[in-house]
Formats: C-alpha cells, structure tokens, sequence
C-alpha cells in the first residue's frame, strides 16, 4: 500500500512521488501487500500490475494523512534505475524496518510522471529534480537509496548538495565509463522489441526468456518489464518513450564518475548482486574512493538486485540504515 503524492521538478515539471509510510503498516514495517511473494515463476499474468498506481489503488488521494510520529522518522527516499519505476521498490521497501519514513520517486519520463516531449533529460535534470522533491517534501537531510541510474543521481545530488543528503546507497551502478559500443548496443536492443505486444504474457515471455540479452530464463526479469508495460487500442507499450530512455542514457555512458563520488562526503554503502554490471573489483574500488565507504554483496542476486531478492536487499541495507540513522 503506498500513498500518492503530486510534486514539482526544477523546472515546474510534474512528477509523482509514493509514500509507502501509510498507515495500515504492519509491527514489523512490512506493508501488507508487501507480504505476498511477486517475484516467482507463477506471478499471475492478469493481475500484473503495470503502474505504481495500480499497487497503490486503494491508496486514493484521500488516504489518510502520515501519522506525525511517520512525519518526524528518519526519511528515505528511494530512486529508480532506467525504465524503471517507483513500484518496483515496494517489496523491499516495505521489508525496512520501522523508523524510517520511506518514499520513492517517480523520475522524469518514468512511471506517473509528466513525460515532456523536449525534456531535458540531462544529468542536471534528473539530480535538480531529485533536489527540488527533497526540498519540497522537507525531507532534508534525507537518505537516497539508488538504482543504476538512480544511483548516480543520488551520488551526483551528494556530492553537489551535502546539506540535502544525510547518507547514500549504490546499487549496482558503475563509476567507470561504459563507452559509445554500450549505446549502440542499447540502440540495436530498442529496435528488436516486438512492440506492440500483443499481451501481458508475451512481455513476460519476450523479456523474461525469448529476448537475445537473456542468458537462461529469468521470469523476474518479465516481470519487472510488464509492470512499466500499459495497454493501448493496438497492444501493450512502455509507460516510458524508448527514445527519451536512450536520450538520458547517452549523458552518462560515455564519461566516468569518479570525481563526483570522491566529492560524496556522507557515510555511503555499495551494494552489488554477485552476477550484477558492477563487478567486484570496481566496486571496492568505489568504497576505496569514498571517503566513508562500505560494501555488501547479494549472491544470486543480478543486476535487479531489490527487485528480485528483497528479503537479501533488505538485510544487507537495514544494518547500515540502522546505524547512520540513528541518533
């Protein structure tokens, strides 16, 4: 269950943030909905949800407010890697243990959010925005918890603004240069979508097991990509612009990060899956960099990492989140 909130990006643009501090929040801080299991090879095709809102259907406009004592925990907010959405936290999400106040964002062309035909979809964009929700919900210093590309908005955010950033986790995004071959790769790979498909179930069989980048059959890996599918008269499409997605890949593959996350200041933990893009060595070569650096690794565990295993996520995050957050 997750409560929608209505905000504003830098540049007036509108974006959807979800609050899954909501009342009906179990003892343990686990979510009801939360409780049971998505991510095996029997996930219900028809109830698949394929946006945020669609998890959060009974959390209208007018779900009760957030219980002061939920308004004065510690915030986290959460943020998505590319293609991505705010949903795709809630299993993990909901597995943090009470005392945080736990949000996720909707990022620019993702999700809920407005989608501008123009953008920009820059690197600056995407971190103003993180900084304008931050501001605007008053949820500074917050911690930013970040996926792939989620990630390195919450570093570059750090590093630019210590003063909106209590503490950070990296999961599984690179610091180095993935070059000019990765965003062709990335081109040819768009093109070879069967869009528009013709049902849930093909987008679960075409991205979980028929798809080329698929090694061996990964039923998550569908499942992750029907939630961002939405229906139209001629079948089911991406909530996001392919286009849009290519565009904001292209301003970070070809430069490495390294500079920016030396500047990152606050206590950050590294996470990676065992058979995710970071490897290890890069990413202990990250916690080198970092100034308060740590590392945890989830075996099994590919580059979906809180998607897939949100029981490991969680285990591996809370401990750290415990002992920065705490007074």
């Amino acid at each position: 269950m997750a409560r929608r909130l209505d905000v504003t990006g830098a540049d007036g643009i509108r974006l959807a943030a979800w609050d899954f501090t909501v009342e009906g929040t179990v003892h343990d801080g686990t979510a009801p909905e939360a409780r049971t299991p998505t991510r095996t090879p029997a996930v219900s095709i028809a109830r698949q949800p394929t946006a945020p809102e669609d998890r959060a259907r009974s959390a209208s406009a007018t779900a009760p407010p957030v219980p002061d004592a939920e308004r004065s925990a510690a915030p986290v907010l959460l943020l998505h890697g590319l293609m991505g959405h705010a949903g795709h936290w809630a299993p993990a999400a909901g597995l943090l243990a009470g005392g945080h106040r736990t949000l996720a964002l909707d990022q620019r062309g993702h999700g809920a959010s407005e989608k501008p035909p123009a953008g920009p979809f820059t690197r600056e964009a995407y971190v103003a925005d993180a900084a304008a929700v931050i501001e605007g919900l008053g949820l500074a210093p917050v911690t930013l918890v970040g996926h792939s590309m989620g990630a390195l908005t919450a570093w570059q955010l750090a590093a630019e603004r210590p003063d909106l950033v209590r503490a950070l986790v990296i999961c599984d995004m690179r610091a180095s240069a993935l070059g000019a071959a990765s965003q062709r790769a990335w081109q040819d790979w768009f093109r070879g979508w069967p869009a528009p498909f013709p049902d849930l179930e093909a987008v679960h069989r075409w991205f979980g097991a028929d798809d080329a980048w698929v090694e061996t059959p990964n039923p998550a890996r569908g499942a992750f990509f029907a939630e961002v599918m939405t229906e139209r008269p001629d079948g089911w499409h991406p909530v996001f612009d392919p286009g849009q997605m290519l565009t904001s890949r292209e301003t970070w593959v070809h430069d490495a990060h390294w500079d920016s996350l030396a500047q990152v200041r606050c206590p950050t933990l590294v996470v990676r899956g065992l058979d995710g893009e970071l490897g290890r060595a890069e990413a202990q070569e990250m916690v080198r960099v970092l100034p308060h650096g740590a590392y945890a690794e989830i075996p099994d565990a590919g580059h979906l990492l809180h998607y897939t295993h949100p029981e490991a996520w969680a285990e591996a995050v809370e401990p750290f989140l415990t002992g920065v957050l705490t007074p």
